[in-house]
C-alpha cells in the first residue's frame, strides 16, 4: 500500500460531519482530507464491539491462538514499515530516521503482549473462615481476570504508531473489543494499520476506528454508556474532561496518559558534557512535542554558566527541516494552532523579562518550525514558561545551590510524569530518585523506555500505568468466586 492510495482512501472514509483537512506540517500545505465520522458513527461501532464482546469471538479464542494473531500484526507492520514511516513523517513533521524507530518500537509492542496472552493468571487458596464467625467453614476461593467488554482508545497525534500500538496491543491481548481514535491531525497510518489487523485475523467487528475531531468522535466515545473503560493520552485539560464524562454517564473506568513539564537536574560532579548532549535531545526532540520532554533544566551553580551555554549551543547547532532533508534532526511543530500557542508563550516570557538565550521566533520559511529556545531569568513561582507544558522546543534553566534547593525546584510543578538526575554520587542518585514527584527517574540517563517497564505519570500527569503487566492489567477486571467446601 502506498502513501498516495492512503492518502486517496481516506477521502472514502464515510462521514456525516465537517470536513477536516490534512496538513503537511513542514510545507502547510493540504495533503488530504476526510469528513468527521459524527456521533451515529460511535454508537455504530460501539454496537460492533460490544456484539463481538458478548459473542466471546475474540475474548473466548484460545490463549495460544490470540497471541499468533498478535504475533501477525508486529510481523506485518514490520513488513508495511516503509509505508507507516513514510505517513509518519509527512503527516506528523517526525524527521524520517526517527519515524522509521518509532516504527520498529509499535511493532515489538505486539510481540511483547503475544507473550502475554497466555500468562493472565488469578490467584486460589483455601480458606477457613472459623476465626472470623467462630463456626467451622472452608471454602475455595479463586480470582478470575475477565477483559473489558468494550474499551475506547484515544491517542495523540504527536506519535500516531507508537501510541496506536501501545494501547490495542495490550487491550487486544486482553481479549477486550473497543473503539479506536486517532487524532485527527495525524490519522492516515492508522488506515495502514487498520488494514493490518484484518489482515492478521483479528475478527470484524473486535476493533473499530472512528475518524473525528476530540470534541465530537472523542466525547462520544466517552460519554457512551457500553464504553466500560477509557484509555487516553493527551493533555490534562481534555483528562479532566474525559473524567468528568465518566462521572456523568457510567463512571467507566479511565487511564489517562497526561501532561509533563519534566526537570532535569545536572550537578557540578556529573559527566557535564553528556548530560548537555542529552539533555538538550531530550528538551527538543520532536521540537519538544512529546511529554515526557525535559523542558526545565537546573543545574548546579558551578556548571551553570556552563550547561547554558552548553544547551544554547545544541540548540543552534540542530538543523532543522523537512522529513526527507538531510542531516535533520528537529521538524516542525504538528499545527498552525501549535504554533501559535508557542509563539504566544514566547511573547508572554519576553514581556515578564525572561531572557532568551537562543531562539524565540519562528523560521523564515515555509512549515510550522520554531527555532530551538532557551530561557534563562524566569521566575519559578509565576511564570508561564517554568509552569505549564508548551510542547513546544522551549527549556527554562535555573541555577541550584545543594539537594534541597534541587528538589524543592524541580518537585514545584503540578506535573510529575518523568525526571533525570546527573550526578556521579550514587548515594545522592537514589536519594534524589526517592524525593523526585515523578512516574519515571532517569539516572545519568534519560528518555529511556521498553515494553516491560511501567510507565505513568505521578500529580496531573494521569492516571494509572501502561506497558508491562500493568498495562496488560489495565483492561483486565477482577472476579472472586467462593466455593463453600
Amino acid at each position: 500500500m502506498s502513501v498516495q492510495a492512503v492518502l486517496d482512501d481516506i477521502r472514502k472514509v464515510p462521514g456525516t460531519g465537517e470536513v477536516i483537512p490534512i496538513i503537511d506540517p513542514a510545507t502547510e500545505e493540504q495533503i488530504s482530507e476526510f469528513t468527521d465520522c459524527g456521533p451515529e458513527a460511535v454508537n455504530d461501532a460501539v454496537a460492533r464491539a460490544k456484539a463481538t464482546a458478548e459473542s466471546g469471538v475474540w475474548s473466548g479464542m484460545a490463549d495460544y491462538d490470540r497471541a499468533r494473531v498478535l504475533w501477525k500484526i508486529a510481523d506485518l507492520i514490520d513488513e508495511n514499515a516503509e509505508v507507516l514511516a513514510e505517513l509518519e513523517s509527512v503527516n506528523a513533521g517526525i524527521p524520517a530516521s526517527q519515524a522509521a524507530i518509532i516504527t520498529k518500537v509499535g511493532s515489538e509492542w505486539f510481540r511483547y503482549y503475544a507473550g502475554w496472552c497466555t500468562k493472565i493468571d488469578g490467584i486460589a487458596r483455601d480458606v477457613n473462615t472459623g476465626g472470623l464467625t467462630g463456626i467451622e467453614s472452608h471454602q475455595h476461593v479463586y480470582t478470575l481476570r475477565e477483559p473489558y467488554d468494550v474499551v475506547g482508545l484515544i491517542f495523540p497525534w504527536n506519535g500516531p504508531v507508537f501510541n496506536f500500538c501501545a494501547k490495542l496491543a495490550p487491550s487486544l491481548a486482553a481479549g477486550c473489543s473497543s473503539v479506536v481514535k486517532p487524532a485527527e491531525e495525524t490519522p492516515l497510518s492508522a488506515l495502514v494499520l487498520d488494514r493490518i489487523l484484518s489482515e492478521a485475523g483479528v475478527p470484524d467487528g473486535v476493533v473499530n476506528m472512528v475518524l473525528g475531531y476530540g470534541h465530537t468522535a472523542g466525547a462520544a466515545i466517552t460519554a457512551h454508556p457500553d464504553v466500560d473503560k477509557v484509555a487516553f493520552t493527551g493533555s490534562t485539560e481534555v483528562g479532566r474532561e474525559i473524567v468528568r464524562a465518566s462521572a456523568a454517564s457510567n463512571l467507566n473506568k479511565v487511564t489517562l496518559e497526561l501532561g509533563g513539564k519534566s526537570p532535569v537536574l545536572i550537578y557540578d560532579d556529573a559527566d557535564v558534557d553528556m548530560a548537555i548532549t542529552m539533555a538538550a535531545f531530550g528538551t527538543f526532540v520532536h521540537s519538544g512535542q512529546a511529554c515526557v520532554c525535559g523542558s526545565r533544566i537546573f543545574a548546579q551553580r558551578g556548571v551553570y554558566e556552563r550547561v547554558v551555554e552548553g544547551i544554547a549551543n545544541m540548540a543552534n547547532m540542530m538543523q532543522l527541516g523537512g522529513p526527507k532533508d538531510e542531516g535533520v534532526m528537529v521538524g516542525p511543530l504538528i499545527s498552525q494552532k501549535q504554533l501559535t500557542r508557542v509563539l504566544g508563550y514566547l511573547e508572554q516570557g519576553k514581556a515578564d523579562g525572561n531572557e532568551l538565550v537562543t531562539g524565540g521566533h519562528r523560521l523564515d520559511r515555509k512549515g510550522y518550525f520554531v527555532h530551538p529556545t532557551v530561557v534563562t531569568n524566569v521566575d519559578p513561582d509565576t511564570s508561564r514558561l517554568f509552569q505549564e507544558e508548551i510542547f513546544g522546543p522551549v527549556v527554562t534553566i535555573l541555577p541550584f545551590d545543594d539537594d534541597d534547593e534541587a528538589i524543592a525546584l524541580a518537585n514545584n510543578s503540578t506535573y510529575g510524569l518523568a525526571a533525570t538526575a546527573w550526578t556521579t554520587n550514587l548515594g545522592r542518585a537514589h536519594r534524589l530518585a526517592k524525593r523526585l514527584k515523578a512516574g519515571t527517574v532517569g539516572l545519568n540517563c534519560q528518555m529511556q523506555f521498553d515494553h516491560s517497564m511501567p510507565f505513568g505519570g505521578y500529580k496531573q500527569s494521569g492516571w494509572g500505568y501502561e506497558s508491562g503487566k500493568a498495562g496488560i492489567e489495565a483492561y483486565l477486571q477482577t472476579k472472586i468466586v467462593w466455593t463453600q467446601m
